[in-house]
């Protein structure tokens, strides 16, 4: 198991946050909402050598996560962002440390510790995947599908994900659409590489209506019940014979190793920002790797940042099923990095430049900017 070599520190001068609005290609409905603009928090961390990049994943509501924009914009203005500047000088691995005394908001801490690492790599002309321990050049490529107008519909958009070359499919679902959108891609496709996302949309009472999900040989059934469900989830892996995984569960290192105790998940799909931040995914993927638990990167929409660097961390040797590492172009029309992230037989490069590899558009950065503010000591 490969072992982080820590970065040097870096002098923090200023911490820069802007909101983003960024238009999708096509609107995205899950169980929760539907999204036609993504907002997000592009995260700037100003030192004397340069400037590193990190992005919150939170959303404009509380839907998929207690967290959402507004409320990362004031913990990481008010309290976050000032402690790591009262520090001026720390290291990327510290980070965590320093902001351990702010209770929750993993998703703002995640985009932080993104920042300082990028800034610390760049510096020592390491990339993040070498920094990280990545043993691929390049990762298979999945795609998630929201919920379409109807099975048809569901149908015909898999099959242009897959001409593009997508190597496993991800629909989403919820009650009443769940049977029939997955049978349906199931006759029309045979036997490719299919799982299916509840985020959390359902009950165990529901648990003879997933059952039936057995029938179509999937991958894995994403997040069925609630986040704090872990009983429940123990409960229904029992009844199912299609793998569990979690996903909106796994908050951190200790709730991954209290799923694996339980039996609550056969699969973890890992969220850097979930987690509060890269170096938490990494212990959860080297436990998870330890216990022979597959592994794989789910994604929250990412700008070129925040997909590069899901890039090189599904690239570390317990990421053996496909993640949701789509194209840039899966979701936008115009990213806010120089070299969008682009599908090649099926997978995309993990990045080798220094930091995350990739540059800013700093046009398109200002074209989607809504909202901005400096913060120094």
């Amino acid at each position: 198991m490969p072992l982080i070599r820590p970065a040097a520190p870096v002098t923090l001068d200023a911490v820069e946050l802007r909101v983003l609005h960024m238009p999708l290609v096509s609107p995205f409905t899950t169980s929760f909402g539907t999204e036609t603009v993504r907002e997000v928090i592009i995260v700037t961390a100003e030192t004397p050598d340069g400037r590193g990049w990190g992005e919150v994943v939170t959303q404009s509501e509380p839907s998929y996560s207690s967290e959402y924009t507004q409320g990362a914009w004031d913990v990481l203005t008010r309290f976050l962002a000032p402690a790591l500047l009262a520090r001026r000088t720390i290291a990327p691995e510290d980070v965590a440390g320093t902001l351990h005394p702010v209770v929750g908001h993993r998703m703002a801490k995640a985009g932080l510790e993104l920042a300082i690492l990028d800034a610390a790599l760049r510096a020592e002309n390491r990339s993040f995947g070498e920094y990280l321990g990545a043993e691929n050049d390049r990762v298979p490529s999945g795609v998630s599908v929201g919920i379409q107008s109807d099975p048809q519909a569901l149908v015909a958009a898999v099959g242009g994900y897959l001409d593009e070359g997508y190597v496993r499919i991800k629909i989403k679902i919820k009650p009443g659409r769940d049977i029939d959108d997955t049978a349906a891609v199931r006759a029309a496709f045979g036997g490719i590489p299919l799982q299916v996302d509840a985020n959390s949309a359902y009950t165990l009472q529901d648990a003879d209506t997933l059952a039936e999900l057995d029938r179509f040989d999937l991958l894995l059934i994403e997040q069925p019940l609630q986040e704090d469900d872990l009983v429940d989830h123990a409960t229904l892996a029992k009844r199912l014979s299609t793998p569990v995984c979690l996903d909106e569960s796994i908050v951190s290192d200790k709730a991954a190793a209290d799923a694996l105790a339980l039996g609550s998940a056969a699969i973890i799909n890992i969220k850097a920002g979930r987690v509060g931040g890269y170096l938490e995914a990494v212990a959860i993927h080297d436990r998870a790797l330890v216990a022979g638990v597959p592994v794989w990167c789910g994604g929250m929409l990412e700008t070129g940042i925040g997909r590069a660097a899901n890039a090189a961390l599904a690239a570390l040797p317990g990421f053996t099923l496909p993640g949701d590492i789509s194209a840039s172009a899966r979701f936008y029309t115009r990213d806010i990095v120089t070299e969008p992230a682009v599908i090649e037989d099926g997978h995309v490069r993990v990045p080798t430049g220094p930091g995350l590899g990739v540059e800013i558009d700093e046009a398109a950065l200002e074209e989607f900017t809504v909202r901005r503010e400096r913060i120094t000591r």
